[in-house]
């Protein structure tokens, strides 16, 4: 799910906050090593999206003159709340391991940090102090840097095990695997508009750990932990595939991020792969579309928005290889009451900290009984409104419409109602949260999805029916067509998968069956709307605004403002929680009005008039027969490890799932669904060279001669 501050925090706000320090976002690439815990976190949206518009409003005026842009009042007028930061809550699970020198006997030779020049470095035998310090520091930031893209500190992962990285677990040569292997990943991030060579990798290490390098490089450029992206010198590999034999026929059902991801992969890996695509466009639940009105033009992001934590993001790699500028969300978020006034300060930091003492409590209820937890899962809101009873928490009532915003941005960022969420596994997937700055791309992140889609074999509305497997193979039939191939991978969100859109011959495991019914799939909604100017002033990035109806607390609770990063004065409200799902109930119309009164009794108070949009778009996320609702969730009798079952092949090898859904790490984000198809062209190598070789063992044994 999207982090937040309680995995809910206001900072997922859309604009710039362009600054001069907008160049240290990137700072881990560079060799910096990445703060240890991550700072306070955003929610990110994925996965909302809608073709239904209403179109080019141009809403009429009263007849009163149109008034020039007013600037927002200053931060020190006494009808605006002091500027304050959304709080991040506690973790609620241990943080990982962030030590990272504990690996003894290297043999490595070391680059030098200034001028490269080599140097030897023998167990540390060393006794100049300031050398051993230098590469001690070295080893660290190398370690933080793969710490931040996934790897553990001081064992092998699931996969390096599986693709016998090492003769044997633990042990030397497992430690000296690992500071091989984080050097390598950390001397390509250190420039990630290079193709990384064997040499290049060699070139750093003693050679007595020749067979270490081996195996460390062929696992990272297999897996897509280095030479990913689109760099000009990586995408001129990428889309040529390696001399010799080619490998299987591959069918890609899904252009999202996952989609595409894993097709350029797989074309660089030697496999013959096709997308095929029911839309008529790339991207899936990540959508740009640009408004316009007069002479204001913008982009708006009704999909995926966020680059969530960019320290070891692959989409903050992508921003760099095509010189993006990555703009990092500001978490000032001023509060407005339903009468347009501000929240006192005082009671919405108090508010705000029993809010998160109320998830402190349930916490501890969860670790004192953990083995029992998940045979008597209950929902997250009934814990948490339980607390609140028993502790008289929010008993006036500002303050539980205060509290109530709070729930809302959680309902946001699990695109679902608290009454569905796991109080023991809601948040199963903080201890993989990305540290960094929490970042948007300016021009909307429809630009990634073109330039990954760019010279790509995607057939574009082929609405897949069913998917037949069997063990000589796959058959696709969509639109009336068939398509053979030795492999498919499924990319398609959750939402299709519970609707049961596509069949497969034969059915999916009942273990498969499970996990999809367990995990949830929730909605987010968005009104983006285009104004003539911007009248709500630079100085504020994002403000929230409070409702008196608890039902419909996430009723337009959050506005961001897109104008320093769209390209025009952008608006954007989102609707979550139970609101988000009476609002596709809702005609466009009555729901622009809704928005409109909620900025008239914010602004016009203060003097400023709030101008007709020129253009406003309503997402229909839930509607959308290519993803019925927004992103995944844990929903209650579900855990993380459903994650993990949907993202299982099926058919001895012929079926793999991608997607956010199946990333136990990093579900609901973009960068999820784009590792997710990396991971499963690894798989799909992986279960290729196990046919080839059966094959090959077969065909010997039958062409033996008799002793």
């Amino acid at each position: 799910m999207e982090t937040t501050e309680s995995r809910a925090d206001a900072s997922d706000n859309p604009n710039n906050a362009s600054s001069g320090d907008d160049d240290d976002t990137t700072s881990l690439e560079n060799n910096h090593p990445p703060p240890l815990l991550p700072p306070t976190s955003a929610p990110s949206l994925v996965g909302t999206e809608s073709d239904n518009m209403f179109p080019d409003s141009t809403l009429q005026t009263t007849g009163e003159s149109v008034e020039l842009p007013v600037r927002a009042p200053d931060n020190n007028d006494p009808g605006l709340p002091a500027p304050r930061k959304r709080r991040r809550r506690k973790k609620q699970f241990p943080e990982m391991i962030s030590s990272a020198a504990a690996v003894n006997g290297l043999r490595v030779i070391r680059h030098k940090s200034g001028n490269r020049s080599a140097e030897e470095v023998d167990d540390y035998g060393d006794d100049d102090p300031s050398r051993r310090r230098r590469i001690s520091s070295d080893l660290d930031v190398e370690s933080l840097i793969a710490i931040s893209v996934g790897f553990p500190v001081d064992s092998l992962t699931e996969e390096e095990i599986e693709a016998n990285v090492v003769k044997t677990i633990g042990g030397t040569e497992q430690s000296n695997y690992i500071v091989v292997r984080n050097h390598i990943l950390a001397r390509w991030r250190s420039n990630v508009d290079i193709w990384m060579t064997r040499d290049h990798a060699l070139d750093s290490i003693r050679v007595e750990h020749t067979n270490l390098v081996d195996s460390a490089y062929s696992f990272l450029l297999e897996h897509g932990y280095i030479n990913f992206g689109l760099a000009a010198a990586v995408k001129e590999a990428k889309l040529k595939p390696p001399e010799g034999s080619s490998r299987g026929d591959v069918i890609v059902i899904g252009a999202g991020l996952s989609g595409l991801v894993a097709a350029r992969q797989l074309i660089f890996l030697g496999f013959k792969a096709v997308i095929l695509e029911g839309r008529t466009r790339p991207g899936g639940r990540v959508r740009t579309k640009k408004m316009s009105g007069g002479d204001c033009v913008a982009a708006a992001d009704l999909g995926g928005s966020v680059l969530t934590g960019i320290n070891g993001n692959p989409l903050g790699v992508l921003a760099r290889q095509l010189g993006f500028p990555l703009h990092k969300v500001r978490d000032i978020c001023p509060l407005y009451l339903p009468n347009g006034k501000t929240v006192n300060p005082e009671i919405d930091s108090k508010v705000e900290a029993s809010f998160n003492k109320l998830l402190d409590r349930v916490c501890k209820l969860r670790q004192s009984m953990m083995e029992e937890a998940k045979s008597i899962d209950v929902p997250l809101g009934t814990a948490l409104e339980a607390f609140r009873q028993v502790y008289r928490v929010a008993e006036d009532p500002q303050e539980k419409m205060l509290l109530d915003w709070h729930l809302a941005n959680l309902e946001y960022a699990n695109a679902t109602l608290m009454s569905n969420l796991s109080m023991v596994f809601w948040d199963q997937d903080d201890p993989f949260e990305m540290g960094g700055d929490h970042c948007f791309i300016p021009g909307g992140n429809d630009r990634f999805i073109r330039a990954l889609a760019e010279n790509l074999p995607i057939f574009y509305n082929r609405t897949v029916e069913s998917i037949r497997y069997g063990s000589d193979g796959v058959l696709v039939y969509a639109n009336g067509k068939e398509y053979h191939a030795d492999m498919v991978l499924c990319t398609v969100p959750l939402g299709v998968l519970k609707r049961r859109s596509i069949e497969f011959i034969p059915d999916l495991p009942q273990r498969k069956k499970d996990a999809i019914e367990r995990l949830g799939f929730g909605l987010l909604n968005k009104v983006a709307l285009l104004f003539p100017y911007d009248f709500w002033g630079g100085e504020i990035d994002t403000f929230g605004h409070l409702s008196d109806k608890s039902s419909m607390r996430g009723e337009f609770f959050l506005f961001y403002s897109y104008s320093s990063v769209s390209g025009g004065p952008l608006l954007v409200a989102l609707v979550a929680g139970e609101a988000a799902i009476q609002f596709e109930q809702m005609s466009p119309v009555e729901s622009v009005k809704k928005v409109m009164e909620i900025l008239k009794g914010i602004f016009n108070p203060k003097g400023i008039a709030v101008p007709d949009p020129l253009q406003v778009i309503c997402t229909r996320w839930g509607q959308d027969q290519f993803t019925y609702g927004s992103y995944s969730y844990v929903g209650i009798g579900s855990s993380g490890d459903d994650y993990d079952i949907l993202a299982e092949s099926i058919g001895d090898g012929r079926v793999f799932f991608g997607g956010e859904a199946t990333n136990k790490q990093y579900p609901a984000t973009m960068h999820g669904a784009f590792l997710s198809g990396l991971r499963e062209a690894a798989n799909m190598l992986r279960v290729d060279k196990r046919r080839k070789s059966k094959s090959n063992n077969t065909n010997r044994s039958l062409t033996c001669p008799e002793n």
